[in-house]
């Protein structure tokens, strides 16, 4: 047998944002929707090295003796993805300037620099920047080994190189030596777009802070000649190193670690590619950064600062308007007695996340409930679903709430979140040493006419309003009585820290059988395939890389197996491979909505199993998290979730291909009719209302 590939994730990762650079430059995009992309794609390479090149390079430190224990080499690993990303940036300057700025301009936006403005532009800026910006500046002279100004995190800063006016005098001019400083552009407190005067109603120009900065810098030295200014970032590890988290105070540690993230060590100083050699080894120097520590891009950065570009409230550059469809069977009524009646089935951003928000807001004010228990993982910094918990405790309800404060870049909002819903009486539960809660799953108890019910939702995505319209999440209302029991058995689990003592046999639960249940579903489908039966499987999450459940569908391929993947993001297995893949197609959709959801169908010899989960096949998910996999038992759910997979499988819009030949290529089916899956969803789901 040939050796089983697999790819490392840090790799697959960034072909998965390449993937969101490639919507910046379909010309099917709407040009403001373009520009968001080119956002996300800064946004999520900017976490990228927080989080996954800083634990690259404390790999590379921590020497050959620890990395024998690895499967790969972290310093082949970090080459190749300074390689990736070197020339991604390149692409990404060349669709910003080749592509995007021409566009803007042809609509009547013309994104200026400094030496294109008129003489009334230049008065408002100068103007601008004394009356604004000039508070803000803060200008530092750079001396080696003297003067090492701390950079913040993420901040823009334009490097400046300059010749003293007073020395020049006195010296050769051909002999005179280079200054060099620095000045933060503001971004952070000002924002990073202006619009300029135009004499034309329907032209808009917008010059941007930093060239502003650049406009106005001789003013901030006024001693010095300026000869050229380039602009720098440099972002920090952003890991959060908690020592012998088994003992003491979880919380108080998270706190103490939050207060180092931004001051953490350098992990990439991001640089004008047009900057001199010269300037770049002096702010080596000065920072103490090595070669490793360097990565050139365009003119700009913090491109994520696209995502507030100036609309100029021209709505044709934007992406058609989908109403989210509204479903009066859970919101014309009571929606605990619809549910009492059978299982519905919510699919945002599509179907309006209005149900969810009435789950609890209902459940605030309905006299019958005397319980309400639910898990943050994520949520809305304005949420109408905690503020309905902080309702619910007013009303006499007994509310308890379990918050992930190990939630990456989420801790600081989940922990004033705890405090604030502990302050107003409701049970609040946090973060287990060692184990992440992942699991999205509320309940809702409710006492009438001397009746117990149990209602339960469950989700692929969080409890977040905002992001509710944004990802595209599956969600299930139930009473089914074995659900809802296990449900609690995992909420009494979280709340007493006690060991679950009775087996989980309809949910998959993290931490105890949702591995096992996994793989059991997966031998089924190999052993029909292995006595001629019809075998399938059909998986679609946000990332595959568990190599124990990835060498699993490697050897359903070779029994026969049909597996088709949709993997948004990182996909560790390698498709098409003849005697080791070949019966694996896989596929990842990028487009308007993030794709968010994981279902999962086995085939089980033509009697369906189909679940849905807040789980990815990653090792962290299904070893080290408390996440849950729902079975859908409902018909009409049933049938619901194979059409949306069915319309997603015949993609061949914004379906691209994960193959070891012809990766990220757009899938062609062939067809002369073009089916975009989420448009597609969406009517479907809209006749179907």
């Amino acid at each position: 047998m040939k050796k089983r590939p697999y790819i490392h994730r840090d790799l697959s990762w960034l072909s998965f944002n390449y993937r969101v650079l490639q919507e910046a430059k379909d010309p099917n995009v709407p040009l403001f929707e373009k520009i968001k992309f080119l956002a996300i794609y800064s946004s999520n390479l900017d976490e990228f090295f927080r989080v996954r090149v800083s634990n690259i390079k404390n790999l590379i430190k921590v020497g050959k003796k620890t990395q024998k224990a690895l499967s790969y080499e972290p310093v082949e690993i970090f080459s190749q993805i300074l390689s990736t990303v070197n020339a991604q940036q390149e692409e990404f300057s060349h669709i910003f300037e080749k592509q995007i700025i021409p566009e803007l301009k042809s609509h009547g936006i013309n994104l200026l620099r400094r030496k294109d403005l008129n003489p009334a532009q230049k008065e408002f800026v100068e103007n601008y920047f004394n009356e604004t910006l000039l508070p803000y500046v803060q200008p530092v002279l750079l001396i080696e080994n003297k003067i090492k100004p701390f950079l913040s995190n993420a901040s823009l800063y334009l490097a400046l190189e300059m010749l003293d006016l007073a020395k020049l005098k006195e010296k050769d001019k051909t002999k005179a030596k280079s200054d060099f400083a620095l000045v933060k552009v503001p971004s952070d407190l000002v924002d990073r777009f202006l619009e300029l005067p135009s004499d034309h109603p329907h032209e808009h120009n917008v010059i941007l802070l930093d060239d502003i900065i650049r406009h106005n810098q001789r003013l901030i030295f006024p001693g010095f000649k300026i000869l050229d200014s380039f602009s720098i970032k440099l972002t920090r590890d952003a890991e959060l190193y908690i020592e012998d988290e088994f003992k003491g105070d979880l919380i108080q540690k998270i706190k103490k670690s939050l207060d180092k993230r931004d001051v953490g060590p350098a992990s990439r100083l991001v640089f004008d590619r047009d900057m001199p050699k010269e300037l770049i080894k002096f702010l080596q120097t000065v920072f103490d950064l090595d070669d490793n520590d360097l990565l050139r891009e365009g003119r700009y950065h913090n491109n994520f600062d696209f995502f507030r570009f100036p609309n100029f409230g021209i709505t044709t550059l934007n992406d058609q308007v989908l109403e989210p469809i509204d479903l009066p069977a859970l919101t014309s009524g009571n929606i605990f007695d619809a549910i009492k009646k059978k299982d519905h089935g919510i699919y945002m951003p599509f179907h309006s996340y209005e149900p969810v928000i009435q789950f609890f807001e209902q459940a605030a004010v309905d006299p019958d409930v005397t319980h309400i228990k639910v898990i943050q993982y994520r949520v809305a910094k304005n949420s109408r679903i905690m503020d309905a918990l902080i309702r619910a405790v007013k009303n006499g309800k007994q509310v308890s709430t379990f918050i992930e404060i190990k939630a990456r870049f989420d801790e600081v909002a989940n922990l004033a979140w705890g405090e604030k819903l502990e302050s107003a009486g409701v049970q609040v539960f946090y973060s287990m040493p060692g184990l992440k809660v992942h699991s999205k799953m509320a309940m809702v108890r409710r006492y009438k006419d001397e009746k117990t019910d149990y209602l339960a939702y469950f989700s692929t995505g969080n409890f977040h309003e905002d992001t509710a319209k944004l990802y595209t999440d599956i969600g299930l209302f139930t009473a089914h009585e074995e659900l809802v029991q296990e449900s609690m058995r995992v909420f009494s689990y979280l709340e007493t820290k006690h060991s679950i003592n009775k087996e989980f046999e309809h949910l998959g639960v993290g931490k105890f059988n949702l591995k096992p249940k996994l793989i059991s579903l997966l031998k089924n489908e190999i052993k029909n395939a292995k006595v001629g039966l019809k075998a399938s499987v059909t998986l679609k999450m946000n990332s595959l890389q568990d190599q124990e459940m990835i060498n699993l569908l490697y050897d359903a391929s070779a029994a026969g197996v049909e597996v088709r993947l949709i993997v948004r993001g990182i996909c560790c297995l390698v498709p098409g491979i003849s005697n080791v893949s070949e019966k694996i197609k896989a596929w990842s959709i990028v487009d308007r909505f993030l794709e968010h959801s994981r279902i999962f169908i086995f085939h089980s010899d033509g009697e369906e199993k189909i679940y849905i989960s807040s789980a990815d096949w990653m090792v962290r998910n299904l070893h080290h998290r408390i996440e849950t996999m729902v079975p859908i038992y409902d018909k009409d759910i049933k049938n619901m979730i194979l059409e949306i997979m069915k319309i997603q499988y015949l993609d061949n819009v914004k379906s691209r291909r994960i193959h070891f030949k012809k990766n990220n290529s757009y899938r062609n089916t062939k067809s002369d009719l073009p089916i975009r899956s989420q448009l597609e969803t969406y009517y479907y789901l809209l006749r179907n209302a």
